[in-house]
């Protein structure tokens, strides 16, 4: 069964890694994908090609979710491209990880504008197409160290905390008009940024989680698809941690 049969997913920085699963995962139950990269690329190129192989259109857009107008100019054109949005993934972000006493404002302000900024710009921006429709799901990616902190990323973790407290309030705000609004806070994922850590980082990692492995991007994959599809209905303002138990 195809959970996501004639709806329509935008999903920020889905190039690669886990919006990338996401992208797939969602093609392969129905959708059509609108994703975005900061550039036209070859991953942008072969994603769009997966997803025509599966029978639905994907299609790719330059554009920078942390600046307003573009986000706006975004949703239009998907529209316009789609002919509607019924899912949004906030997926892009961002590290530049130091130790507070050696973080930059540039580093800060960076952090937060392409983590928690592109939030508020693709929020708002799919606002009037999924209240014109009447329903919708909006799914922010936050991480474990927005709920729990970690030393060396105040920036990040400030920045997915944030994602936490949009969640909630745009689910209070936006419930009304059957537009729900949710968070996932994925823990140690293996992607090409976590492949390069030393094996005795990985393996120190693995001792603090109860099921003792890190997880994939389809891990995540399938709890957006599930908060993206009408399975969760009824689901809306809140955390799932994809972390194999590692906070608990």
């Amino acid at each position: 069964m195809k959970l996501l049969d004639g709806k329509t997913a935008i999903i920020t920085g889905a190039a690669r890694g886990i919006g990338r699963a996401i992208a797939l995962t969602f093609g392969k139950h129905g959708a059509n994908v609108a994703f975005t990269d900061m550039a036209i690329d070859e991953n942008v190129k072969s994603l769009e090609n997966e997803l025509a192989e599966m029978g639905v259109k994907g299609k790719g857009y330059a554009s920078d979710a942390s600046n307003f107008e573009a986000s706006q100019k975004l949703v239009d054109q998907v529209v316009e491209d789609f002919g509607q949005v019924d899912v949004l993934i906030n997926n892009a972000g961002i590290t530049r990880d130091t130790l507070l006493m050696r973080m930059s404002e540039e580093q800060w302000d960076l952090v937060l504008n392409v983590n928690l900024k592109s939030a508020f710009n693709m929020t708002k921006a799919v606002i009037g197409p999924m209240m014109r429709k009447k329903a919708g799901s909006i799914i922010n990616m936050s991480s474990i160290v927005g709920v729990g902190g970690n030393a060396a990323q105040v920036n990040y973790s400030a920045s997915k905390a944030g994602m936490i407290g949009i969640t909630k309030s745009v689910a209070k705000e936006l419930g009304g008009r059957n537009i729900r609004c949710n968070a996932i806070a994925p823990g140690f994922i293996i992607t090409d940024m976590t492949a390069k850590l030393p094996e005795k980082v990985v393996e120190e990692w693995k001792k603090g989680i109860p099921l003792k492995r890190g997880g994939t991007p389809e891990d995540v994959a399938n709890t957006a698809l599930f908060l993206a599809s009408d399975l969760s209905a009824y689901i809306s303002g809140q955390v799932i941690q994809v972390t194999g138990g590692m906070l608990i």
